[in-house]
């Protein structure tokens, strides 16, 4: 092939990537204008009017969990780490069980946020309410910053944007930047104009999009080595360039250290701390809780999280398919040479497998279609965080705390809208500037974050009968507190050398190193501290308990009593 027919080829698959890009938009700007016209008060602004069905909000609920990092991220994990890789579609999955288990309750002692279902407990609402949305908001916009910065770098990569390349007269820096603003005014757009709504279906629309290309990539993988699970792992073992270690734990995670016994252990144990993270984690994800009421009772609750359960395990199943898949078809090397964290790994799959089904225009249809489904899994993650926090600010501290809970709903929308665009603001501007930087560490703090600061309060709340507001708010803060405080000195924003190519693998350049705590995962640290500033809170001012409301709350939780 002739350098300038390359460069056709290439132009081509740009093309379409772009057009697809352009339609996706369309069909998610066509969703939010139609929400908008169905949206009126509170309840269909925050909850959707509650009219979702399970089904229907487990897809939902599968869309804003499963982001562009699961989709392209753990296939390229796997792609160049092989089982190690897996372990992350195992954390993501196994997390929803906690989730199951917190659901019902809830669902039937919450209205809109996660601060209902604490303020239940309490008669003095406001320092809870104040905290919890202040851990919401903190929580999502750690998450909504790395989304943002991914979302320039992947569009970037997978419009084949490079340095001293350009496209549509834009050089590769200008088209990250203008990536982040374009999707921080998306993601506004779609909660301010389409709220619930149009959040939720754009991420319907999402998962059905992810779930239908995975699955097509799956079956056509499996069919190039006779749908024989074995003779694909051991083509992917063979091209990986690590024999059957490629098949087998220590690649990347717990890997031993010859002659260095310590770091062996804090090796070991950071992949504990992520695992804790992880499974720990999702319950009390914002975005997460906030889902809990858009579906009209405990029951149907349930049932959305069953279905997302099932999705997500299929979803993370089929990444193992295209993760060694692209290792048996592409080859480690390219891999490599595209991208070394392996992002590329499914597009180039995509383009492999497209080839060899129809030839040119495959190649250039498939990998397209792989980059619509990665953007539209972009705006729907950032969406959902948008929401999550907007309905917090709005709820429980206008609503709840400046207008002592007798807002107009009229009032408590239109800063819900506000919200949006303060939040939105507030993420693209950091990510414009750190757009150069490694912030992925920043998705799994987030984890650390709900794990620590959210979770012992939502646990404490619904089962400890001493629990008070001064537990609430001290474990909510002092949660926080940890999981920061840890990742600042820890090796991802310092110290961390690369031991091969002596580059720096941490925020800050090669040379400056003030880390003294060992993980790079705050969670096996931040989720005991949590839990403990809750406690301890709850025995300084014990006086403050009211066995009632918990004796009320419990009955709430279990029977769905009064539940919204």
């Amino acid at each position: 092939m002739t350098l300038a027919s390359a460069a056709s080829l290439a132009g081509n698959g740009r093309t379409i990537t772009f057009g697809l890009f352009v339609a996706l938009v369309c069909v998610t700007l066509a969703i939010t204008v139609w929400a908008r016209t169905h949206t009126d008060g509170a309840v269909d602004f925050y909850a959707g009017g509650r009219r979702f069905s399970g089904p229907q909000n487990g897809l939902a609920l599968a869309g804003g969990h499963m982001s562009a990092a699961s989709f392209l991220g753990i296939a390229g994990i796997i792609a160049l780490s092989g089982y190690d890789g897996f372990l992350y579609s195992v954390g993501f999955l196994v997390a929803w069980l906690p989730v199951l288990l917190l659901v019902e309750l809830m669902r039937n002692t919450g209205r809109f946020t996660m601060a209902d279902v604490l303020a239940q407990r309490v008669r003095r609402q406001s320092s809870v309410r104040i905290a919890a949305a202040a851990s919401t908001v903190t929580v999502t916009v750690f998450s909504l910053i790395a989304q943002m910065v991914g979302a320039g770098a992947l569009v970037a990569l997978l419009l084949g944007v490079r340095p001293g390349a350009s496209f549509l007269g834009m050089s590769a820096g200008t088209a990250e930047v203008v990536t982040i603003v374009v999707v921080g005014a998306l993601m506004i757009s779609y909660v301010t104009f389409g709220g619930m709504k149009g959040t939720t279906w754009v991420q319907i629309v999402k998962t059905a999009l992810l779930m239908f290309g995975a699955a097509l990539m799956t079956v056509l993988v499996l069919g190039r080595f006779g749908f024989d699970l074995g003779r694909l792992l051991g083509a992917a073992a063979g091209a990986s360039g690590k024999g059957h270690a490629f098949l087998e734990p220590g690649l990347r995670y717990g890997r031993d250290v010859a002659g260095h016994s310590s770091r062996t252990l804090f090796n070991k144990l950071d992949l504990v701390s992520l695992a804790l993270a992880l499974v720990l984690g999702t319950a009390g994800l914002p975005q997460v809780v906030t889902r809990f009421y858009t579906v009209p009772d405990a029951r149907a609750a349930r049932t959305s999280v069953n279905w997302a359960i099932g999705l997500v395990g299929a979803f993370y199943l089929m990444t193992m398919a295209l993760g060694f898949g692209a290792t048996a078809l592409v080859g480690r090397r390219e891999i490599l040479a595209r991208d070394p964290s392996g992002n590329t790994a499914a597009p180039l799959l995509a383009r492999e497998l497209g080839r060899h089904v129809a030839g040119r225009i495959g190649g250039d249809v498939m990998p397209a279609f792989v980059a619509a489904v990665a953007f539209a899994t972009i705006l729907a993650v950032v969406a959902g965080l948008v929401m999550a926090s907007a309905t917090s600010l709005a709820h429980d501290y206008f609503g709840n705390v400046l207008m002592l809970g007798r807002p107009r709903e009229r009032q408590e929308v239109a800063v819900a809208r506000f919200a949006a665009v303060l939040v939105g603001a507030v993420a693209i501007v950091p990510a414009v500037f750190a757009r150069h930087l490694n912030v992925a560490f920043l998705v799994a703090l987030a984890f650390a974050m709900a794990a620590s600061a959210n979770l012992p309060a939502i646990v404490l709340s619904l089962f400890w009968r001493r629990f008070n507001a001064a537990g609430m708010v001290a474990g909510i803060y002092g949660g926080l507190a940890a999981s920061i405080v840890l990742v600042v000195f820890s090796p991802v924003v310092s110290g961390k050398v690369d031991p091969v190519t002596g580059q720096s693998l941490s925020l800050f350049p090669k040379g400056t190193d003030f880390h003294w705590f060992p993980l790079d995962n705050p969670g096996l640290v931040s989720i005991p501290v949590g839990f403990l500033c809750a406690v301890a809170g709850t025995f300084l001012r014990r006086g403050e308990s009211d066995p009632d409301r918990y004796t009320e709350l419990s009955v709430r939780s279990l029977t769905g009593a009064g539940a919204h």
